[in-house]
């Protein structure tokens, strides 16, 4: 087994073992089928077809996305754990700020983050001592300075992120040689898909995550998944 206090200069392969090892049913990888989520899902199900996934279905996303989990799903007959967000909270949301409020301010998004979003991260994540992401350094200037396991103080778990160092060209090259069946939005320019109206193509000279929230700073742009202090849902 791998020493959990020497994962940074491991493989993603190498991280993913230890983290089963370690934590067996208490961890699961957090998927939203963007192109590193894929990758994982492909990696985790040639080393235990039966390691947890779950994933956010926040009434928001793009149809390919719906495609793609259902290619995972049929391609490697893995079950996902889905997580709603909660019915009434949605209908109080849309009735007191409408349909479109996170275009408002940065703090209606992060509302509308909360219901959709952290609601069912904090349901997903109860039971588990430890949780698996597609974080890559050179994403976001919010996850520079993460590690590949690090202690996630606000889920008061630990985190494990494989692919910390990859770069894009690393993430197409295992998708492409390996057939993982990926979401088609990546062939139209987009690099990282979340909801559909807070997701736009980008311009090969844009950032990759400007088309995430784009009205909004870069500094800002994280739902609370992947943020140091604790959450508070619905903040």
């Amino acid at each position: 087994m791998t020493d959990l206090n020497q994962l940074d200069d491991a493989s993603a392969e190498e991280v993913l073992r230890a983290a089963l090892d370690e934590f067996g049913d208490k961890v699961a990888l957090a998927s939203s089928f963007g192109a590193e989520d894929v990758v994982l899902i492909d990696m985790l199900h040639k080393i235990d077809p039966k390691a947890k996934i779950f994933t956010l279905d926040t009434g928001r996303l793009n149809q390919e996305t719906y495609d793609v989990m259902d290619a995972a799903r049929e391609k490697y007959g893995m079950t996902f754990d889905i997580y709603h967000p909660d019915t009434d909270k949605v209908e109080k949301m849309s009735e007191e700020h409408g349909f479109n409020l996170f275009y408002d301010s940065i703090e209606k998004r992060k509302l509308c983050c909360g219901v959709r979003k952290m609601d069912g991260i904090k349901r997903a994540l109860s039971g588990l001592d430890a949780w698996i992401t597609g974080l890559r350094a050179e994403q976001s200037v919010t996850r520079v300075d993460m590690k590949k396991m690090e202690r996630d103080e606000g889920n008061n778990m630990m985190k494990f992120n494989p692919l910390m160092d990859w770069t894009e060209g690393d993430i197409w090259n295992y998708i492409r040689e390996n057939d993982v069946p990926y979401n088609a939005l990546h062939d139209q320019g987009f690099p990282s898909i979340g909801c559909e109206p807070c997701t736009r193509a980008v311009r090969k000279i844009e950032d990759f995550r400007a088309g995430r929230w784009w009205w909004e700073n870069p500094e800002q742009k994280e739902c609370g998944l992947h943020v140091k202090e604790a959450v508070k849902t619905g903040s």
